[in-house]
């Protein structure tokens, strides 16, 4: 497990972010929550359920959870790995499979002591991105897309029914996007199971590239083209494209919480420079 093939001399390219979580127009109280964190290279979003209390507590709890097993796991193997490591992940990769399982764990736990949050949950997007090369961790219908180039592709798929019967054709993208069990989720962190599956991908980084991970405040208010065209008008200015996407939403409807975190990709700054 080696990602130090990842590494330009000492100098990975380097990620700008923002992110924004709004409570939208429909819900009293927002359970999301978002972690953007610079010098880790990590970045999280995660879509609470199970009531005012009990979502809240679930997203954020998740986050601090993830947050706090990458803070401080370190490079060699001497660490204490409860889920394995799978040989096919490298250990950045497994560094961030092994954060999220321990946040599904975690919050198990809570629903098991405190009677309050029982049936509580969240979906999560992470995204790790240490040198180069950049990992997603994916339970739920919260998402990740990148534009590369102009073209906006959607790098994680919904773990919902509607995305299940689309798969299979027994729906159409229009009769998704308003059918009525469209927030039936089919997997989240909390659900009581030791062995959660969590999706696992990585990518190389290019220089431009832009990455959005949203909750599905956002996708189910804005269609794809809309994203790409604030993502293109805004890649300069990230808080405004942040801005702009969450006003977007709401202009829509606003008919849940939404949540955003942009990145960008710049050039490597060479060791020595200003």
């Amino acid at each position: 497990m080696n990602d130090s093939n990842n590494h330009r001399n000492g100098c990975p390219l380097r990620i700008q972010a923002s992110g924004l979580t709004d409570v939208g127009l429909k819900r009293q109280h927002n359970e999301d929550s978002i972690e953007v964190n610079k010098p880790l290279r990590l970045f999280v979003v995660a879509d609470g359920m199970g009531g005012h209390a009990a979502g809240e507590v679930a997203s954020k709890a998740a986050i601090e959870s993830v947050l706090g097993f990458i803070g401080h796991a370190p490079a060699g193997r001497d660490f204490s790995w409860p889920f394995g490591t799978p040989n096919a992940f490298s250990l950045k990769e497994n560094i961030l499979h092994t954060a999220v399982h321990l946040a599904n764990l975690h919050l198990c736990q809570l629903s098991n002591i405190n009677s309050r949050y029982d049936g509580m949950g969240t979906t999560m997007v992470a995204v790790y991105a240490p040198f180069d090369r950049l990992h997603i961790a994916h339970v739920g219908d919260s998402r990740v897309y990148r534009l590369r180039m102009g073209r906006l592709d959607q790098l994680t798929s919904d773990h919902s029914w509607v995305n299940e019967q689309l798969k299979r054709n027994v729906i159409t993208k229009e009769e998704a996007r308003s059918h009525r069990w469209r927030n039936i989720i089919t997997r989240a962190l909390g659900s009581q199971r030791a062995n959660l599956e969590v999706d696992l991908c990585s990518i190389e980084l290019q220089v431009d590239d832009m990455l959005l991970l949203c909750s599905d405040g956002l996708t189910g208010m804005v269609d794809d083209t809309t994203i790409t065209q604030i993502l293109n008008q805004d890649a300069g200015n990230l808080d405004a494209a942040c801005e702009a996407l969450i006003a977007t939403a709401n202009e829509a409807g606003g008919q849940d919480n939404i949540s955003v975190v942009v990145l960008r990709v710049d050039p490597a700054v060479p060791s020595g420079s200003a």
